[in-house]
């Protein structure tokens, strides 16, 4: 199992801080949006509005939203794996447990306060409703960088197996449990740690 490469939306990537600055400015306001109108009303003209950039800005980094959601979506996810490996730092290299909890509660609270990550989380609901694969496999992969070294294991195509069956797992009951509560339903998150802590038990004890 190869590790699916990290998606890249940018038409080109920011080289001095003022132009990485405004592509920041550019995605707070994407996520803003988001929330605020949904994707199917979100516009390019409109972030450029919120962000205070020319529209020429926002087309020099995107050809279009989609490709604004989805570099969204992998700031997210470098977010979180940076909140992550900062909680691993102080768990120890046999507590799995705590570092699946680390995991789970960077991601719930990222679901509960991140502005547009309810829309696009790490890529997998654009279009709204859908449900794809391959950002599954990027997090499971990343998850398998991150824990791999910190718990002692080899990064081999058994333990992203692994990896990939939990996150698939824990992204159906995340939704599930959303669905239920706006909040998240703390019954059903509480039986997704049971079930992932039941699950990787198998491979990680």
């Amino acid at each position: 199992m190869k590790p699916v490469p990290h998606a890249t939306s940018l038409r080109r990537a920011p080289v001095q801080r003022r132009s990485a600055e405004r592509l920041s400015r550019i995605l707070d306001a994407c996520a803003d949006l988001l929330d605020e109108v949904g994707y199917d009303a979100l516009s390019t003209r409109a972030v450029a509005l919120r962000a205070g950039v020319p529209i020429g800005s926002v087309y020099r980094f995107f050809g279009n939203k989609r490709q604004m959601a989805d570099a969204l979506a992998q700031r997210n996810l470098e977010r979180w794996s940076e909140r992550v490996a900062e909680r691993l730092g102080a768990t120890g290299p046999d507590d799995w447990r705590s570092a699946l909890d680390a995991v789970l509660d960077e991601y719930l609270a990222m679901k509960r306060t991140a502005p547009g990550f309810s829309l696009v989380d790490f890529g997998n609901q654009i279009p709204v409703g859908t449900r794809h694969g391959e950002p599954n496999h990027r997090v499971a992969d990343r998850l398998t960088d991150l824990l791999a070294g910190h718990l002692g294991r080899p990064a081999d195509e058994d333990l992203r197996r692994t990896f990939l069956v939990a996150v698939e797992a824990a992204d159906t009951l995340v939704q599930l449990a959303f669905r239920v509560d706006p909040e998240g339903d703390e019954k059903i998150i509480t039986e997704m740690r049971e079930l992932l802590r039941a699950y990787l038990g198998r491979v990680l004890d």
